[in-house]
């Protein structure tokens, strides 16, 4: 059970959070260990978890908050601020409430004698196995300064990588989608209208008017069934997609996409590179590194590929010699892993891996927002040509015959 409590520590000053116990006695026997002295202690209640739900979806930590917490963080331990003093002043101007909620916990744990790292790591939803481990390496190195820049530099350079894919995809996205909605608009309401010209003088049209015809009185009089029908169709697929075996399967097809699959290809690439370097930087073991990108690299195919690779390394093989045998990852990279391995500089390689396919992701999605504006443009221009000429040549037709 939980129980939300309220209590004093030495100093006076007065300290809330909760606590897992199996009875209230148990609860307030945990804290007195601690040195506290309990003001307050309930169980709590579902009402208070409900709450915090509801705050972790509306107030989403994004990962430029992360970003700017962890910079902000390296700036106050330089300035050899303690570690409790530093997140408090950092919470006290966070605005997102369910984060400041959050790093309000993780000052009572750190005040609890718990390390900043396993602190954070009660918070996996926030973050990432890969920032924690990173920390945990400083904290034991006595370096954690730098290895907290470390990890609000991965953040940004993660972020950075994600949103321009993302706004590659965009604005095609988006195009699309504006361009169904006024088509099914047309179809449902303004065809019928325009067509039932036609109908009313009975004149012989076309197979391709006919079919306009025939689509258009069918969506004026069951539009709402098909609204519901394609509504459920991409409902279905976003839950089958948050499931296991469809998460894998959208995996597949992302890789595997025309043009676009390349992009996530690369972006897969860099990613692997860039976390992988940061942690051996860090002074996280190989078998280690290699075991927290694959929970971060966010496809299950390469998720996999690293994990073979882990299980390699483990036997006493080498990275490259896995990284080879798959085709998902291109020559060039397993090559320079190989270099990396027998000259003992494997971080730095890693390093331009990653900087190389990160310039290699930036050029192709400028060249993909360049190259699919006018694909766009011409499926635009023929639907809307072949609806207009499907119905305004036979009444054109039709007014020729009256003269």
């Amino acid at each position: 059970m939980k129980f939300v409590f309220k209590a004093k520590d030495k100093t006076g000053n007065l300290r809330e959070g909760t606590i897992e116990a199996a009875s209230n006695e148990a609860a307030l026997s945990v804290l007195q260990k601690n040195g506290l002295f309990p003001v307050s202690i309930a169980e709590e209640k579902e009402g208070d978890s409900f709450k915090k739900i509801i705050l972790k979806y509306y107030d989403r930590v994004t990962s430029k908050e992360l970003a700017i917490f962890f910079r902000q963080l390296a700036i106050l331990i330089e300035a050899r601020v303690p570690i409790v003093a530093s997140i408090t002043a950092i919470s006290e101007q966070t605005v997102n409430l369910y984060f400041k909620k959050i790093l309000k916990e993780a000052i009572n744990d750190i005040d609890d004698g718990l390390a900043l790292s396993d602190a954070l790591a009660k918070h996996g939803d926030v973050f990432s196995t890969l920032s924690i481990n990173i920390i945990k390496a400083g904290e034991t190195s006595g370096n954690l300064k730098k290895s907290v820049e470390y990890v609000a530099d991965n953040i940004e350079k993660n972020n950075a990588l994600t949103s321009r894919v993302r706004s590659a995809l965009m604005y095609p996205a988006i195009v699309l989608v504006v361009f169904f909605i006024i088509g099914f608009i047309a179809v449902s309401f303004l065809i019928p209208k325009l067509t039932a010209i036609i109908k009313e003088l009975n004149a012989d049209v076309p197979w391709y008017t006919q079919i306009v015809i025939t689509v258009g009185d069918f969506m004026s009089m069951y539009w709402w069934a098909v609204a519901i029908v394609i509504l459920g169709f991409f409902g279905g697929i976003l839950y089958y997609i948050k499931t296991e075996a469809g998460k894998k399967e959208w995996d597949q097809i992302k890789i595997r996409l025309p043009i676009a699959g390349v992009i996530f290809r690369y972006v897969y690439i860099t990613r692997f590179a860039e976390n992988l370097a940061v942690l051996l930087t860090g002074g996280i073991p190989i078998l280690r590194a290699l075991t927290v990108v694959s929970s971060v690299i966010n496809n299950t195919v390469y998720e996999a590929i690293i994990l073979r690779t882990a299980e390699e390394v483990k036997v006493g093989g080498n990275m490259s010699d896995v990284l080879k045998r798959s085709p998902l990852i291109p020559p060039v990279v397993s090559h320079m892993i190989k270099i990396g391995e027998e000259s003992g500089q494997i971080d730095t390689v890693l390093n331009h891996v990653a900087k190389f396919y990160d310039q290699e992701t930036e050029m192709m999605t400028k060249n993909l927002s360049t190259l699919i504006e006018p694909v766009l443009m011409v499926i635009i221009g023929i639907a809307v040509g072949f609806m207009a000429f499907a119905i305004l040549m036979p009444i054109y037709n039709i007014a020729g015959q009256i003269k």
